[in-house]
């Protein structure tokens, strides 16, 4: 007799976005926001649930993306492509990398081209295998190529044949053989990690928590033009140690992220049709409203007022 519950399943979700606005991350235990760096979008998501442990491949588009990892889950990421770099935390690397973070962790990356990539959700964290810890930011690490080769095989795999599986009896053994392969091959990446001094330098967090104080402040005081003076002393730093961490994570100044972050909120606001730009270009402290109207179009592609247009249309 049935209880409600949906049946299992090993076929893996598809989430497709063409539109910056209505794009939302689907990956669970993963806290994300982002600011687009592009007018237009084609972005994908494929996430396949098992017990204990989520696949997630994603084909992103550029953009600025600052995330943490649920409380009681352990994530592993690593690229699907080569040949382009991603400012992860602050370095730039474009192959050979597997990523981790346990429960809490942050990351910050900026992806100036579309980029494709796996992240491995496990939850609860694992403890018992050897990895890496990761602290307050995620950690980053080079690998060998056959190493990373294998994982993304393995990933491809696992998505393009799990759907073939479809008797209910035979479902939870599929789930947990495909969990056990993952971990095993999780584990040979992280034994072939690589000695590089890349990596020591990017795994130091010193930096990442002026980062983090920066975006607290920004959090909260994103609404009017804030000066570098006064962010260095509310988080009690020199002015320059702020710039360099800001150019480490952002890859740009702090002003120009700054003017950045700000047209996204504003174009956020605008599409809930609440203010006329006039008042929501003034309260995200655009207090010159041609050049703001100009900075606005340069990055969405369109005017403000046909933003709030296609909002009420819609």
């Amino acid at each position: 007799m049935s209880n409600g519950s949906p049946a299992p399943t090993l076929v893996p979700k598809v989430f497709r976005f063409n539109d910056i606005d209505a794009f939302r991350s689907s990956v669970r235990n993963l806290d994300v926001d982002f600011t687009p760096l592009a007018r237009k979008i084609s972005a994908e998501q494929t996430i396949l649930n098992l017990p204990g442990c989520d696949v997630n491949y994603t084909r992103s588009f550029p953009r600025i993306i600052d995330a943490q990892i649920g409380s009681n889950s352990t994530a592993v990421g690593f690229a699907l492509d080569d040949g382009v770099p991603i400012r992860f935390n602050g370095v730039e690397r474009d192959r050979s990398v597997i990523v981790i973070g346990h429960g809490g962790a942050a990351y910050c990356s900026v992806e100036r081209s579309a980029r494709q990539y796996v992240s491995i959700v496990f939850t609860p964290e694992v403890h018992d295998r050897g990895w890496p810890s990761s602290g307050p930011s995620f950690r980053i690490f080079e690998t060998s190529e056959a190493a990373h080769g294998r994982l993304r095989t393995l990933v491809l795999e696992v998505l393009s044949c799990s759907a073939q599986i479809a008797e209910a009896s035979e479902i939870a053994e599929a789930s947990a053989a495909i969990k056990e392969s993952l971990l095993a091959a999780i584990d040979s990446a992280f034994a072939d990690v690589v000695t590089a001094k890349w990596a020591s330098r990017a795994n130091i967090t010193r930096q990442f928590k002026v980062f983090r104080d920066v975006q607290a402040v920004l959090s909260t005081d994103v609404g009017h033009p804030i000066y570098s003076g006064e962010i260095a002393t509310q988080i009690g730093v020199s002015v320059r140690t702020l710039h360099d961490a800001v150019q480490r994570y952002r890859g740009m100044s702090l002003h120009r992220y700054l003017r950045l972050r700000r047209l996204w909120l504003v174009r956020q606001r605008l599409r809930t049709g609440a203010d006329s730009v006039k008042a929501c270009a003034l309260a995200f402290g655009f207090w010159h409203l041609g050049d703001f109207s100009r900075l606005y179009r340069a990055q969405f592609g369109e005017s403000p007022s046909e933003t709030v247009a296609r909002s009420r249309q819609a």
